[in-house]
């Protein structure tokens, strides 16, 4: 296991993040009546989940929570897209609901951009909104979130992963060094 560089939040502050983020959606849409939630494939949606566990114990509402797979919308996706078999998944409709784009790390903002135009593609929605549990800087886009568990400002050589006990096993946020941890 690659050594982090930093730890940023462990699981009881990515709780409290959580918890922060959910009463801010509900605050800044005067509750949550055309809200839906669409988690970015693969680490937006474990977060998304939870936003609506959260926004369910604290409403009593069952918020649609959906699944977006935006490899096909990438514009650093240069080999050939057929072979790219989509994973999305949101059973409802989008059009005049409020969505909220849910992710782990938000860092240049091509993402995102490629996550807008996915959910374009599949209908129309009031308003697109953005949550994310890291905000790390560096964008390339005029891009922000609307909802930010934390802000951590990061060097271009270092790599920010979030982890879930749903995915990892444990919980947590870290820093680590681009060159060490094997990522691009």
């Amino acid at each position: 296991m690659m050594q982090y560089k930093a730890m940023i939040m462990d699981q009881k502050s990515m709780e409290r993040s959580i918890t922060r983020i959910s009463h801010e959606i509900i605050e800044k849409n005067k509750g949550i009546g055309d809200v839906v939630l669409v988690g970015i494939q693969t680490r937006g949606v474990p977060l998304a989940r939870r936003i609506a566990q959260r926004i369910q114990a604290i409403e009593g509402v069952d918020l649609p929570v959906g699944e977006l797979d935006m490899t096909l919308y990438r514009d650093d996706l240069h080999s050939d897209p057929s072979k790219y078999q989509s994973k999305t998944r949101i059973p409802f409709e989008i059009d005049a609901r409020i969505v909220v784009l849910l992710d782990d790390v938000i860092y240049t903002g091509r993402t995102v951009r490629g996550a807008m135009e996915a959910l374009f593609r599949m209908g129309r929605p009031r308003m697109i909104q953005l949550g994310v549990m890291v905000d790390r800087g560096h964008r390339e886009l005029p891009i922000r979130a609307d909802f930010v568990g934390k802000n951590v400002p990061t060097s271009r050589l270092e790599v920010v992963k979030v982890r879930y006990a749903e995915l990892d096993g444990f919980e947590d946020v870290a820093i680590y060094d681009k060159q060490k941890s094997g990522n691009p």
